[in-house]
């Protein structure tokens, strides 16, 4: 025995309510509008012509606004090239914010030596990166631990070392 829709005899429960509603309500109509063709959307009409894989991705970059932050980390990757080996060994770039490139040196003295050359830097950066927006070039220091925390923190100048 089958069902108006052909499934045969309904032979568990959920079969079975599913084919009371069909009998009651009919069957499911589809919701979906007919697609209309557009205005140059037919195939082989002007407008349709494949664009360069290139073209999509700048488009698609520029829309989403995904130009900045892919300038600033082909910045970062490029950092060994625009620093210097010997440099890129001793700084890394950290990040950006507001406009402002965070490099972060081993040493105050690599930290000194690099905002001496913040000149070259900053054109080398304008020159090959300008999407990047990068303004300012801030040159920071080692992490050191703060000594001014904790329960056991004291008044005063407290352990002083150098670190770098």
């Amino acid at each position: 025995m089958t069902d108006d829709a052909g499934y045969g005899t309904p032979t568990s429960e959920p079969q079975r309510v599913w084919a009371r509603l069909r009998a009651v309500f009919g069957a499911p109509r589809s919701r979906r509008r007919p697609l209309e063709p557009k205005p140059g959307g037919l195939p082989f009409t002007a407008g349709r012509d494949p664009m360069p894989v290139a073209g999509v991705l700048e488009r698609v970059t520029d829309t989403m606004g995904w130009r900045t932050p892919l300038a600033q980390t082909d910045l970062t990757a490029a950092w060994r090239s625009i620093a210097g080996e010997e440099t890129a060994k001793h700084a890394e770039v950290e990040g950006f914010a507001d406009g402002v490139l965070l490099i972060r040196c081993d040493s105050t003295a690599w930290a000194t030596q690099l905002s001496l050359m913040r000149g070259q830097i900053s054109d080398r950066i304008a020159r090959d990166f300008p999407a990047a927006n990068v303004v300012q070039l801030r040159f920071l220091g080692p992490n050191t631990p703060s000594w001014s925390h904790g329960p056991r923190s004291v008044q005063g100048r407290g352990p002083r070392d150098t670190y770098g």
